[in-house]
């Protein structure tokens, strides 16, 4: 038998019934990943395994690093075929690592390749993928289409164009690709060099200025309104932790011309500054009927060295442990009070925040809107197999895991959606288990149901773009 067989990762009747009967099939909904929307408007081909599989994955660069691999197979200017042997010759060691999962059912789905990654396979596996790579439907639109991925949301930022999603647009792909509002930028008042030619950008982007904070909330707003009538219905930001360090105006406006001046930012005026504009944008969101997504707890760029050399978003941050509750209810709270609470999605790096998180999202749950507030799924570090049974089970034990929206990608990589694959599968397989042990019934109905709607369904009718 083949490593990833029919049957991989299920055991017992009532898993392989739920996974073959009910959830492989199901479209996708990818709403949340990285993809480059200029590669889905030119419906990019990629000219070999490495372009697709390994180029910007760190998730494979850190693997390697660590089993020894020298950077310039990583990041560096190696030629793509010794980069790919690098990786082929690590795969081995990534035992008991989800990579190793990963990597062989992305073969298998991609290519129909059940041969086992090594040095030894490595030309074998290069060669077929590469010629069917440059098979005619093997390109961004292809992929999309083989996976039946009905929605894409990229992660933009305010200050884009959005000219390539016009084009993707009118490309007639079969996949709605929709922007999502990244602010993260506008938030970096304690640097004022990168904070003001932000700022600079955002005028530029607008033709507004940015004189004044007046001008800057106005200037940020029309990009608000500008990505809505583009289609766009989520934000989303990427927070250490919640700002919920509350000030007047006024107070917020002297920080703005501080950092204008290019004058010392302190932590606290950063916080009432990122405080404010989360605010705001928290209580656009919410008179668009938009969904906010709050990514918490990445300590990033550890490695001052390597962020220097290679930059960021290269395989160098990791997982924080800053405390999350007590700003994150007050935050919630105060959009709540003011009756702006929008839709919202809370995403923790920190297994440790999981039963925060959960229990969270009870104090804020609202009647008409079910599952007004959800529980991620296991994001960045938590989404592999552990990491998503953890949060499945604390999303159970502390709310309605048949209001969950499911899985994403949240990834940059075409070769990723064999990862929705990888939830359904341990997903049926943990309703398999609580059957076999009896602790759910084993109505087949019904368990079918719960599963169409996490896997499928529940993202389809809860966001506002589908």
């Amino acid at each position: 038998m083949t490593f990833i067989h029919d049957d991989f990762l299920l055991q017992g009747v009532m898993a392989r019934r739920l996974y073959h009967e009910v959830a492989e099939d199901l479209p996708i909904i990818d709403y949340h990943c990285h993809l480059p929307p200029e590669d889905v408007a030119v419906n990019r081909r990629f000219a070999n395994l490495f372009e697709i599989w390994l180029q910007g994955d760190h998730y494979k660069w850190r693997a390697m690093r660590t089993n020894g691999v020298a950077e310039q197979f990583c990041t560096g200017d190696a030629d793509p075929y010794d980069k790919f042997v690098a990786w082929a010759e690590t795969v081995p060691y990534t035992l008991r690592n989800p990579l190793y999962h990963w990597t062989h059912l992305e073969l298998k789905r991609y290519f129909g390749i059940d041969v086992l990654l090594n040095g030894d396979t490595a030309r074998e596996i290069w060669d077929e993928a590469n010629r069917q790579l440059a098979e005619p439907k093997r390109t961004a639109h292809g992929i999309l289409e083989d996976f039946k991925v009905e929605v894409v949301c990229t992660t933009d930022d305010p200050v884009d164009s959005l000219a390539q999603h016009k084009a993707i647009g009118e490309s007639g792909i079969g996949t709605k690709v929709i922007p999502a509002f990244r602010p993260d930028a506008i938030l970096k008042v304690d640097q004022p060099e990168l904070f003001n030619a932000y700022c600079d950008k955002l005028a530029t982007a607008t033709g507004r200025s940015t004189r004044t904070f007046d001008d800057l909330i106005a200037a940020l707003k029309s990009r608000h309104d500008y990505f809505h009538d583009r289609g766009c219905r989520l934000s989303d930001h990427g927070l250490s932790y919640c700002h919920a360090t509350f000030a007047s105006e006024a107070e917020v406006v002297a920080v703005y011309e501080k950092a204008r001046a290019s004058e010392s930012i302190t932590p606290r005026e950063k916080e009432i500054f990122a405080t404010h504009i989360m605010l705001l944008t928290g209580r656009w969101d919410a008179e668009r009927g938009w969904v906010k997504q709050l990514h918490l707890g990445a300590l990033r760029n550890n490695n001052t060295r390597r962020f220097k050399n290679i930059g960021a978003d290269t395989g160098f941050d990791s997982i924080g442990d800053w405390s999350q509750a007590e700003n994150l209810s007050r935050y919630l709270d105060r959009l709540d009070q003011d009756n702006h609470l929008p839709k919202t999605i809370l995403y923790n790096v920190n297994p440790r925040e999981n039963y925060v998180l959960a229990s969270m999202l009870g104090n804020f749950q609202e009647g008409g809107t079910p599952g007004k507030l959800q529980f991620g799924s296991g994001w960045w570090f938590l989404d592999q197999r552990e990491g998503m049974e953890w949060q499945l089970n604390a999303l159970s034990n502390l709310g309605l895991l048949s209001r969950f929206v499911g899985m994403l990608t949240d990834s940059r990589s075409f070769m990723s959606y064999p990862r929705h694959e990888y939830f359904r599968r341990i997903f049926c397989n943990m309703l398999g288990e609580d059957v076999a042990q009896g602790s759910l019934p084993g109505d087949f109905e019904m368990l079918s149901e719960l599963v169409r709607n996490v896997c499928y369904h529940n993202a389809k009718t809860w966001f506002p773009f589908t």
